[in-house]
C-alpha cells in the first residue's frame, strides 16, 4: 500500500522539477547566460511564512547543528535539482522488482 503512494509522490516531485527546469530555462533564454532559481528563493516567493516555520522548528526540536551546513546547502541548491533528487530517491523507495525468471519462462 505504501509503494503506489511513495510513486505517486515521485511522480509529483518529478512534476515540479520539470515545472522548475522550464522556468528556469525561460529565464535563461530572456537574460542570454544561465540562471538557476536557488530552492530557498522559490520557497520564499510561494510561502515566506512556512519557510520561517520550518527554520524554527528545525532549531527548536530537530539538531540546530543541521540547519547551517546542511539546509543552507539544500536550500542553495537549484529547485528543479532539488526536486529531481527527490523524485529519484521516492521512486526508487517505492520500486517493485519483477520477477528474474521473466514473464513467458516456465515456474
Amino acid at each position: 500500500m505504501i509503494r503506489p503512494v511513495l510513486r505517486l509522490f515521485a511522480y509529483i516531485a518529478l512534476a515540479m522539477a520539470i515545472i522548475a527546469a522550464v522556468l528556469d530555462a525561460a529565464r535563461s533564454v530572456g537574460a542570454s547566460h544561465l540562471v538557476t532559481t536557488p530552492l530557498q528563493e522559490s520557497w520564499q516567493s510561494l510561502s515566506a511564512s512556512s519557510l520561517g516555520v520550518v527554520e524554527a522548528y528545525f532549531k527548536a526540536r530537530l539538531y540546530p547543528v543541521l540547519w547551517d551546513p546542511l539546509m543552507l546547502w539544500i536550500l542553495a541548491t537549484p529547485t528543479f535539482v532539488v526536486f529531481a533528487i527527490l523524485a529519484l530517491l521516492l521512486y526508487s523507495l517505492g520500486y517493485r522488482r519483477e520477477n528474474r525468471a521473466g514473464r513467458f519462462a516456465a515456474r
